[in-house]
């Protein structure tokens, strides 16, 4: 079984140009978003029609919007807004990726070469990075880069 390598990336803090220029040095085929919204205007060259764009002219990246990844709203207010414990949020974010048996629902092909993308600047405390683990512990052959 060969490895499936994935990336993971968030925007914030980060200009376009390192942004784009990251995903193009690691040979990223295929962004993923797993963003709940992904249409805020606080997203600048993130907003999801705008990013699909730049993705495709610049780098010739496909965007893929996978809201089966994502946090659900009640989860992320628990966490975010109601500054909630990362502990507690990681282990109902885990739970989330169990019950939707994503490793069950999302092919491993589409997966291969692809960065999983969310908008916290670093992976430790961000489900982008729960979501490449728990992948890597049910599927088994799956390399994980955190592009900083």
């Amino acid at each position: 079984m060969s490895i499936i390598q994935i990336f993971t990336i968030g925007f914030t803090k980060k200009p376009a140009e390192r942004f784009f220029t990251e995903l193009q040095r690691a040979g990223v085929k295929r962004l993923i978003d797993v963003r709940l919204n992904n249409s805020s205007q606080l997203a600048g060259f993130a907003k999801k029609d705008d990013l699909a764009y730049f993705l495709r002219a610049i780098c010739g990246i496909e965007y893929l919007h996978l809201p089966e990844l994502a946090p659900t709203a009640e989860l992320l207010d628990a966490y975010k807004k109601r500054k909630g414990e990362w502990n507690v949020y990681e282990q109902a974010f885990l739970e989330l990726m169990a019950e939707r048996h994503v490793e069950d629902t999302i092919p491993h092909d589409l997966l291969d070469r692809a960065c999983l993308l969310c908008s916290e600047d670093q992976p430790e405390r961000c489900h982008r990075r729960l979501v490449a683990e728990y992948l890597q512990r049910t599927w088994g052959n799956i390399a994980i880069q955190h592009l900083r």
